[in-house]
C-alpha cells in the first residue's frame, strides 16, 4: 500500500511511540552537544584554555565536520533505511562524547568533538524525514515542535547532570557517563522504530529520490529557503552562544557556583524552552492553514520581542531577576524550531526531504553553532583588558544584533513563502 491510504492506516499511538523514541535520540544529541557548556569553567581551569579557545571546542570543533558530512549522509538516507543511521549515529557520537573525558591537551579535545560532530551529523535530518512521513502536513509543525523538545530536555539534562557530576567527580567523569548512556541506549531505537512509506501522507508518493543535483538546484532557485536558513542561522548564532556561554556569564558576574549554575540553567531551558517550542508548533499548525506565511512571520515577531528581555537579563542588578527576566526570551527564542523545519519539509517533494533537511542544517549549523560560541569567547577576550570578569556581559549584549538580522530575514521570506511551498 502506497500514498495517503499506507499512511492514514497507521495508528495514532504507533505514530507517538515512534515520536517518542526518536526525541528520546534527540535529548542525547543534546546532552552530548551542550554538556561542555556547564563543564567549560572546569575544562578552561584544568587545561590552561582561553574563552577563544573554549569558544571553538563549544562551536566550530563540533559544526565543522556535522555540517560538511550532514548532506552525504542524508543522500543515503533518502535511499536507505533513515533507522539504521539514526541508530549507528547515536552510537558513534556517544562513543565520542565518552572518549572526550579522556583527552589531557586542547588538540585531544578539539579531536574528540570533532568526532561527537561526525556522528550526530547522522542524526537529526534523516529524523525530521522520518517524522514527515509519520504525521499528516497539518500535524508537522506540531509533531517537530515535540521532536525539537530534546533541544531544551536534552541540554538541560546535559547542563544538570554534567554540572553535578562534574562537582561530585570532575569534568572527564562527565563525559564518560553520559557518553556511556548514550551508547546503551542506541539499540532501542532499531527495534523500536521502523521505516515508513515515503511520503505516504502526500497526494503522491515520489517511488524513486530525486538526485543530489536536483534537490540542491530545487532550494537554490526557491528564495524561501535561503531566507529561512539564514533566518534561523541568525538566530542561532545568538542561542548557540546563549546556550554555551550564560553557565559562565552567570559563574563570573553573580558569583554562583558550578552546581547552582547547574540547577538554575536546567530549569530555564526546560521551563522556557519546552513552552516556546510548543507554542511555536500549535500556533503556526493552527495559523499556517489559512496563511502560509506564519511559518516565517511568528518565529520573526518573537525574535524581536526577546531583545529587551535579554537586554534587561544581562544587565539585570541580581540573578534572582536575571533569571526571571531570560525565562521569556528562553520560550520565544525557540519557537522557531517546528514552524521553519516543517517548512523547509515542504519547498520539496518526500523522497528529498532528509536532503532538503541536511541543506538547512548545513547553512543553519555552519553559521549559527560553528560562529555563535567563537564569537562571544573572542568578543570576551577582546573587551577583557576593559571589564575584566565582566567582559562577557557586554560580548552577550553585542551579540542581540543577531535576532533582529533574523527578524528582518524572516519577515521578508514570509512575503512571499506560499510560492514556493509544494
Amino acid at each position: 500500500m502506497t500514498g495517503v491510504g499506507a499512511a492514514a492506516a497507521l495508528p495514532s499511538p504507533r505514530r507517538y511511540r515512534v515520536l517518542a523514541v526518536l526525541l528520546l535520540a534527540y535529548v542525547f544529541n543534546f546532552i552530548d552537544r551542550q554538556v561542555v557548556g556547564i563543564l567549560a569553567p572546569a575544562i578552561k581551569a584544568d587545561l590552561q584554555l582561553s574563552d577563544t579557545q573554549l569558544g571553538l571546542l563549544g562551536g566550530l570543533a563540533f559544526a565543522l565536520l556535522y555540517t560538511t558530512l550532514g548532506i552525504p549522509v542524508a543522500r543515503l538516507a533518502d535511499r536507505y533505511s533513515r533507522v539504521w543511521i539514526i541508530t549507528v549515529s547515536l552510537a558513534v557520537w556517544s562513543g565520542f562524547t565518552a572518549l572526550c573525558g579522556l583527552a589531557n591537551s586542547f588538540p585531544q579535545l578539539f579531536l574528540a568533538r570533532l568526532g561527537v560532530g561526525v556522528g550526530e551529523a547522522g542524526g537529526t535530518a534523516p529524523a525530521y524525514s522520518l517524522i514527515s512521513d509519520y504525521f499528516p502536513r497539518e500535524q508537522r509543525a506540531r509533531a517537530l515542535a515535540i521532536y525539537s523538545l530534546g533541544i531544551p530536555i536534552g541540554g538541560a539534562l546535559g547542563i544538570l547532570f554534567g554540572g553535578l557530576m562534574a562537582s561530585a567527580v570532575d569534568w572527564r567523569f562527565a563525559f564518560i557517563a553520559v557518553g556511556g548512556a548514550g551508547v546503551l541506549i542506541a539499540p532501542l531505537l532499531r527495534l523500536a522504530v521502523p521505516d515508513p512509506v515515503r511520503g505516504g501522507f502526500d497526494p503522491v508518493a515520489t517511488e524513486a529520490p530525486p538526485t543530489l543535483g536536483a534537490v540542491l538546484r530545487m532550494l537554490a532557485a526557491k528564495p524561501s529557503f535561503w531566507g529561512l536558513s539564514l533566518g534561523a542561522a541568525s538566530a542561532a548564532t545568538l542561542s548557540y552562544g546563549l546556550n554555551f556561554w550564560l553557565p559562565s556569564f552567570f559563574i563570573r558576574s553573580f558569583g554562583l557556583t558550578l552546581t547552582q549554575t547547574s540547577w538554575l540553567f536546567a530549569g530555564q531551558l526546560v521551563i522556557g524552552g519546552c513552552t516556546g517550542i510548543w507554542l511555536g508548533g500549535w500556533l503556526v499548525d493552527r495559523l499556517a492553514k489559512k496563511n502560509p506565511a506564519a511559518y516565517a512571520l511568528v518565529p520573526a515577531i518573537c525574535f524581536l520581542i526577546s531583545i529587551p528581555f535579554y537586554i534587561g537579563a544581562i544587565l539585570a542588578p541580581n540573578i534572582v531577576v536575571a533569571a526571571l527576566l531570560a525565562l521569556v526570551p528562553q520560550a520565544l527564542g525557540l519557537v522557531w524550531l517546528g514552524p521553519i523545519i516543517a517548512a523547509i519539509q515542504h519547498l520539496v517533494p518526500a523522497a528529498g526531504r532528509s536532503t532538503a533537511s541536511a541543506a538547512f542544517l548545513f547553512v543553519n549549523n555552519l553559521i549559527g553553532l560553528g560562529c555563535g560560541t567563537l564569537f562571544f569567547g573572542a568578543i570576551s577576550d577582546v573587551l577583557k583588558a576593559h571589564y575584566g570578569n565582566e567582559a562577557l556581559r557586554y560580548a552577550i549584549l553585542s551579540g542581540l544584533v543577531f535576532y533582529v538580522i533574523s527578524a528582518l530575514l524572516l519577515w521578508r521570506t514570509s512575503r512571499r513563502l506560499h510560492l514556493d511551498l509544494v
